[in-house]
């Protein structure tokens, strides 16, 4: 089979829903990916996510599982997902995100980027090529492209010399990979030859293309256009919600989410809060992940239909209510908001663990919802009603 099957399925104006089949996994977009930096998403187990949750794709890190454990410890594994035992879809960043965001520890030039390791130090260096031979040794299902990540408020001169970069680089690494897909592993990084169903999994892998040029839109149509001559099995919208306005955000989705190639899928990179997905699926975009429905869990911050709640608020000492009447995952079905505030007063890791469960089950949900709307041709009434509830019925204020 091909290494990815991606099927447009329904429209309503640019929000459209679609099937993405890998190897291992038929997907229905649009999705959220939850995120797992280390392999693990912080909080929840696996069989929680397949049962439960029924996610079919999560992220995994390439530049923090680069340094820990290491590629040689997973390959002896077999590959990312004999390690970490998840035997649905994975998609692998490139390391270019984590590596700008090491600004201060990190020397960029045109062969890539050498950047001391925020572990221990020591100093290592991630290049277009190298990033395409630790994610082939990884097995994802979907690689990135290594690309240079401009920050937000960068002006038009080094977004447009960063754009350039970044195409130099996609190229390379589209032919990097290339190259290890038709079993030219001469470094030493080898993909995973087997699964532990025995199934042949080598060399099935698809790459996606990063879109850059910051706030500028005229840069944003340059960086698309010089992505799609190169060729990717899928696109990818990068440098959003790293420090711009979000209006900028959402009129650089609004120029050119619909401008992407329709027969590929358009991915969302680091986005976002409830409302941004449901704007960037109004635009076009089929692919999202985000780290903060965990992190926002650690902290005590549940995303609910009605608006983001804090569990430290005193009024809900007594609240005998679920987190949000509205979801049915397992936490909202079981636990009062009086009984989470009081884990979470007391120290206990279950109340991080559940509120985290119980934000990726609202984003997933947000998604099936989504998805249902557009089937019927009702996405914009579901739209407006669902940022409505937001803003209006805020429970806490945060």
């Amino acid at each position: 089979m091909k290494p990815l099957d991606w099927k447009v399925t329904a429209r309503d104006g640019n929000a459209r829903t679609g099937t993405l089949t890998t190897r291992r996994s038929v997907i229905e977009t649009p999705v959220f990916m939850p995120v797992g930096t280390q392999g693990a998403l912080k909080g929840i187990r696996f069989e929680w996510l397949e049962d439960e949750i029924d996610a079919r794709i999560i992220l995994g890190n390439t530049y923090h599982l680069f340094l820990r454990p290491g590629v040689e410890t997973i390959k002896q594994f077999g590959g990312l997902h004999n390690f970490t035992s998840w035997n649905r879809s994975f998609l692998t960043d490139s390391g270019g995100f984590q590596v700008f965001s090491l600004t201060d520890l990190r020397k960029l030039t045109e062969e890539g980027v050498e950047f001391r390791s925020h572990l221990d130090g020591s100093k290592r260096f991630l290049s277009p090529e190298v990033s395409m031979e630790v994610q082939a040794a990884l097995g994802s299902e979907i690689v990135m492209v290594f690309d240079e990540c401009p920050p937000g408020d960068a002006g038009y001169d080094a977004t447009k010399a960063s754009l350039d970069l970044t195409v130099r680089w996609a190229s390379r690494s589209k032919t990097r990979f290339d190259r290890l897909q038709d079993g030219g592993m001469d470094t030493g990084y080898k993909n995973p030859l087997a699964h532990a169903d025995g199934a042949d999994l080598s060399g099935k892998q698809s790459l996606f293309g990063i879109i850059q040029g910051a706030g500028h839109l005229d840069l944003r149509k340059e960086s698309l256009d010089r992505t799609v001559e190169i060729g990717f099995d899928g696109y990818a919208i990068g440098g959003l919600s790293v420090g711009e306005e979000k209006s900028v955000m959402y009129e650089v989705l609004d120029f050119i989410a619909h401008k992407m190639p329709d027969n590929a899928p358009r991915y969302l990179m680091g986005v976002g809060t409830p409302e941004d997905l449901i704007e960037a699926v109004n635009a076009g975009v089929d692919m999202f992940d985000c780290v903060i429905p965990t992190r926002n869990g650690r902290t005590g911050s549940a995303f609910t239909s009605h608006g983001k709640l804090n569990i430290r608020n005193a009024k809900f000492a007594t609240d005998d209510r679920p987190l949000d009447p509205e979801c049915s995952c397992s936490v909202c079905r079981r636990y009062s908001l009086g009984y989470l505030r009081h884990l979470y007063q007391a120290g206990e890791m279950n109340a991080s663990i559940m509120i985290s469960h119980h934000n990726v089950a609202f984003f997933m949900e947000t998604m099936r919802r989504t998805r249902e709307a557009i089937r019927t041709g009702e996405f914009q009434a579901f739209r407006k009603q669902f940022l409505d509830k937001l803003t209006a019925n805020a429970t806490d204020g945060v």
